[in-house]
């Protein structure tokens, strides 16, 4: 703990012209005899404090005094400030403000980022995300209610481990008790969240934390290239989600889209999506998906059916 302390008041008095002991004191919780102790260590360490007397006096680090700026440059310090301040939007994290304090005090001269990231949601969503925190910071088992690909409902207690963002979504990863395995689970399939009195101890042979793509499904000799016609009302859209797949433009003013190598598995999650587009997405090929699609139609239409 005190060496935590000497080094952020380091970064406090070159961040600061003067502080006197009594802020430095009611600053980290301790007396004023210990702040004059912690002064003297850091003079013994090599830094040049200076004390000013008079009203406004105090502690201050000489002028001339520079640190190390050599292991990290202004391209260094401006990333991490960025992903930082995202973060602690997110996980209101004081630690991280200071940090960033820290680092635009090694590089004073650091431009303005030229880029911002903005990882956070709508308020709940937040909440939820910082609950699952404090929950692997406290090994703090958490129950709520999952609801699957296939719409069961079903609940589960997890050992929390981490937290993941990945394909523009915040994932879970953590102990299911009730699949005796590791699983990731989509934050915005989780209901009735709720942290646990229970603590946990993280398991001897956990795995390791994929960070990757996605992970490609097995060998599938039966796969196929799908295309999509969309028009131009539905473009945008469509751009923002198909992602990464070949694009072309036709003379008509509409966009094909090529997914390759898709397996019956896409199925899944790809005829909804496409109802989702209404009259501004069609299936071109192959003809079997064409079939599936117009079978979902047919079965929607008999719902508003009348009697």
């Amino acid at each position: 703990m005190k060496l935590e302390r000497l080094i952020s008041m380091i970064y406090m008095l070159l961040n600061h012209e003067i502080l006197s002991a009594s802020a430095l004191a009611e600053k980290y919780n301790v007396s004023q005899r210990t702040i004059y102790r912690d002064i003297e260590t850091i003079c013994a360490a090599g830094i040049p404090v200076v004390s000013y007397q008079g009203v406004n006096g105090g502690y201050g680090i000489m002028e001339e005094y520079k640190m190390d700026k050599s292991l990290l440059g202004s391209y260094d310090v401006n990333s991490l400030v960025t992903l930082l301040r995202s973060m602690s939007t997110v996980f209101e994290d004081e630690k991280a403000e200071e940090t960033i304090h820290k680092l635009q005090t090694v590089h004073q001269e650091a431009k303005k980022p030229s880029m911002s990231l903005d990882i956070g949601s709508w308020r709940p969503y937040n909440e939820t995300l910082r609950m699952i925190h404090d929950a692997i910071r406290r090994q703090l088992v958490v129950k709520f209610e999952y609801v699957s690909t296939k719409g069961e409902r079903v609940q589960r207690a997890v050992e929390p481990v981490n937290l993941l963002y990945k394909y523009d979504s915040w994932y879970l990863y953590g102990y299911c008790r009730l699949r005796s395995d590791y699983r990731e689970f989509k934050l915005p399939r989780i209901v009735s969240m709720a942290v646990t009195g229970e603590h946990f101890q993280h398991h001897r042979h956990e795995p390791k934390i994929e960070s990757g793509g996605r992970k490609s499904g097995p060998a599938d000799a039966d796969v196929f290239d799908v295309v999509l016609r969309i028009a131009p009302s539905a473009m945008a859209r469509a751009l923002d989600f198909f992602v990464g797949a070949e694009k072309r433009f036709g003379e008509d003013g509409c966009l094909d889209i090529i997914l390759t190598n898709q397996q019956r598995s896409s199925l899944r999650w790809l005829i909804p999506i496409m109802l989702s587009f209404g009259v501004g997405a069609e299936v071109v090929s192959p003809p079997e998906i064409r079939k599936a699609v117009k079978e979902q139609l047919q079965n929607m239409l008999e719902k508003y059916r009348e009697v």
